[in-house]
């Protein structure tokens, strides 16, 4: 997975009943490839460290 700063990540959950995760990416950290992660700010308004799983996806910003 590649994303810039501004691209929205979504993370799509294992759950039948459980809703999207989504959020803003706000910095790129780490490397490219595999250890490449994320400071995303949560559509709830906090912030973590991410490191995208096979269950998320970017959508790009425009």
């Amino acid at each position: 997975m590649q994303a810039h700063v501004g691209d929205r990540i979504v993370i799509e959950s294992n759950h039948l009943d459980a809703a999207r995760r989504r959020g803003t990416i706000v910095a790129v950290l780490g490397g490219e490839g595999d250890t490449e992660h994320y400071r995303v700010r949560w559509q709830d308004g906090h912030e973590s460290v991410f490191f995208p799983g096979p269950d998320a996806h970017v959508d790009t910003a425009r």
